[in-house]
């Protein structure tokens, strides 16, 4: 049990850099399959611009949900990768693909109804129709992504990331290409509109999920750790906690998800044109936000793996380190969305499109907000990974539940609504419930790695004795 950390933290940051940088890339190729394919559909206008914006972000919200879950295969890998345990380090991949297609199940049937309950929640009539070709095209894209997630956890795991940087950036080209041809027919293809986009995601993902998995058994260096050469079976007890863990986990996932997905709707209830201005916004906060869930990821793995070899003063530096790297590098980004604001609506509506001048009013009010909050959404995102490596679930989830809800949505529908404040005010409520949030995970890190580290000293003289 060591009482000091194993590295500097100079040192910490290189090899949390190593493994976040490949994630960063990978993370921001995803983000921008996701805004290329709202740039595809805004040419066809507001409605199928808000109908594809909205009906993507409520499935991706479901999906990181299940990635929530998902994420204790990677921590128990981590952990048994830093202990030097290849075989248990494989055999958690194995249950976490396991996992992965149990989840798949409802994700499927919620992605397939998207529509009835966009419906149910006082959006557009138009909206909602427009939205439920995209959502059926899409369905098949859920177990295809929840097992590509299981095995970049793992690969992640073993701070081998380059693959996934490199298998994602490909995947947008590819992306662009076929939504262009499926959305407006081009180069043979049918003419499918916003289905042919729902239709392209399913057959990226499906794609990167076989480069990863042929990557992994084609590697020597990680035929060590067995993933395919054992089959696929159930292990009760690895499962149990997997879903033990994971399932506060997905749930503190799915009130941060919600958090935005109530912020949207509302945005839907104002108008189509807030709800336009809503894609365009969350286009750009996806962007530091994204940078900060690479830094997070590995930081959840450095955490992991001072658990695994008996480190917690190294635990507690990892986690600080990325902490610092993360804000360090989303205050640099403050700028871009103040001075940018009318130009990030070109890109998603043309100028001559009808209610564009009232979109780009909305973006460049509310983005003031959005670059301050910016800092304090990748912090909480990074507190709450790290804290996932020392395998706090349940605090986290209480935090959560308070800061999202009561003060996020909670607030920003009393400003948006009974006292005028319109979108401005619903992102005021978002800004506010992040920031709280940021504060209160970074406390309970530094305390419980504290306390972490005081147990360590506590038992020392005995090991030392014994």
């Amino acid at each position: 049990m060591r009482l000091t950390p194993e590295h500097s933290p100079p040192e910490e940051a290189r090899r949390l850099f190593r493994i976040a940088g490949p994630l960063i890339a990978a993370y921001l190729a995803e983000y921008a399959m996701f805004v290329t394919t709202k740039l595809v559909v805004g040419s066809l206008g507001v409605e199928p611009l808000a109908a594809v914006g909205l009906a993507a972000s409520l499935a991706h919200e479901g999906m990181v949900i299940m990635m929530g879950v998902l994420s204790v295969t990677g921590v128990l890998a981590a952990q048994a990768e830093g202990a030097g345990r290849k075989q248990e380090a494989g055999h958690a991949a194995r249950q976490g693909l396991i996992t992965a297609l149990i989840l798949s199940v409802p994700l499927m049937a919620l992605v397939w109804n998207l529509g009835a309950i966009m419906r149910l929640a006082g959006q557009e009539e138009a909206v909602a129709a427009a939205a439920e070709p995209f959502l059926h095209a899409l369905t098949p894209f859920v177990p295809a992504m929840l097992l590509f997630t299981a095995l970049r956890d793992f690969v992640a795991a073993l701070s081998r990331t380059g693959p996934i940087m490199a298998i994602t950036v490909a995947a947008v080209g590819f992306n662009w290409l076929l939504a262009e041809a499926l959305v407006h027919g081009r180069w043979g293809a049918p003419e499918l509109g916003v289905a042919g986009a729902g239709l392209a995601t399913s057959i990226v993902s499906w794609s990167m999920l076989a480069a990863l998995a042929l990557y992994i058994y084609r590697k020597p260096a990680l035929r060590g750790y067995g993933l395919f050469r054992a089959r696929l079976r159930f292990d009760p007890k690895i499962i149990a906690v997997i879903f033990r863990l994971g399932l506060p986990i997905g749930a503190m996932v799915g009130l941060e998800a919600g958090l935005f997905t109530a912020v949207a709707l509302l945005s839907g209830v104002i108008g189509a044109g807030m709800l336009a201005a809503h894609q365009v916004l969350m286009a750009w906060i996806g962007i530091p936000f994204v940078i900060a869930l690479g830094i997070a990821e590995a930081g959840m793995v450095r955490v992991a793996h001072a658990v695994g070899r008996e480190d917690p003063a190294g635990a507690r530096q990892a986690g600080f380190v990325a902490l610092g790297l993360g804000a360090g590098a989303l205050t640099l980004l403050v700028a871009a969305p103040l001075l940018l604001a009318e130009e990030m609506t070109r890109l998603f509506l043309p100028a001559s499109a009808p209610g564009f001048d009232e979109v780009a009013a909305l973006v460049t009010q509310i983005m003031v907000v959005a670059a301050i909050f910016q800092v304090f959404d990748g912090a909480q995102a990074i507190m709450a990974r790290c804290l996932r490596g020392l395998r706090d679930a349940y605090v986290p989830l209480w935090i959560a539940g308070f800061c999202y809800w009561p003060l996020g949505v909670g607030g920003g529908a009393l400003l948006a609504f009974p006292l005028g404040l319109g979108g401005a005010g619903l992102w005021i409520g978002l800004a506010a419930g992040l920031i709280v949030a940021a504060c209160l995970l970074t406390i309970r890190f530094a305390r419980l790695s504290g306390r972490r580290i005081a147990q360590a000293a506590e038992r020392a003289p005995e090991a030392a004795a014994s």
